[in-house]
């Protein structure tokens, strides 16, 4: 069985239980991090020098840290062919749009936007800041847009590892009060994404013990 350590509204975390939840497979969850605490305890730091979730143990195995590299590890050895094909070149196809979204759209997501609108008191939000990051980041998703245009799904026709990497942030992305392109291939996809059962299960989770206190 799978132990994973990691909080459910670490957005990391939800990529991997969307995983998790998309192939199937047995886990015990553990909500390390945050306000629960635990990630600098020295049981957990032997795991993952880094003190970050999440972290993955199969069976006996060794811990694995590192998002990307513990949903490699699960597609490798879990899913099927259309999900992380076993030929090199379609795979590499699906690798080069994961690692796409995980430092495009992710890394400009979470810290630049995210983290300003809902993780920030109104009265301390910088707005020119967030009206350059999201700037930034819609001119990535314009790429995703003409992509989705011709493809039901990031790097094709079926859901890849691609999908995980890039689709779990679009919940938090429609769901706080920012302005949005237009982009009506995205909004298709987010809603094909929101239809499936692990991803309203492990995505579409509430944020708001994220939110600060003060006003």
């Amino acid at each position: 069985m799978l132990k994973i350590w990691g909080r459910r509204t670490s957005s990391n975390v939800q990529a991997l239980m969307w995983c998790v939840g998309e192939l199937g497979l047995p886990y015990e969850r553990l909500d390390i991090g945050h306000r629960y605490g635990g990630n600098d305890t020295p049981a957990f730091l032997a795991m993952n020098p880094n003190g970050t979730v999440p972290v993955l143990r199969d069976g006996d195995g060794e811990p694995i840290w590192e998002t990307g590299a513990i949903l490699r590890y699960l597609a490798a050895r879990h899913a099927d062919d259309s999900f992380w094909p076993a030929d090199p070149a379609a795979r590499a196809q699906v690798d080069k749009w994961a690692d796409w979204a995980k430092i495009n759209i992710t890394l400009n997501f979470t810290g630049p936007v995210f983290w300003r609108v809902a993780r920030t008191p109104a009265s301390q939000r910088d707005e020119a800041a967030i009206a350059q990051a999201l700037a930034t980041l819609d001119a990535k998703l314009a790429i995703a847009e003409q992509q989705l245009r011709g493809h039901a799904c990031l790097a094709g026709d079926a859901l890849t590892l691609a999908d995980i990497q890039f689709g779990h942030v679009l919940y938090r992305y429609y769901d706080i009060d920012i302005a949005r392109p237009d982009l009506p291939a995205l909004r298709r996809y987010y809603d094909d994404l929101s239809a499936r059962p692990a991803f309203r299960e492990h995505v579409m989770v509430s944020y708001e013990e994220l939110r600060p206190t003060s006003p």
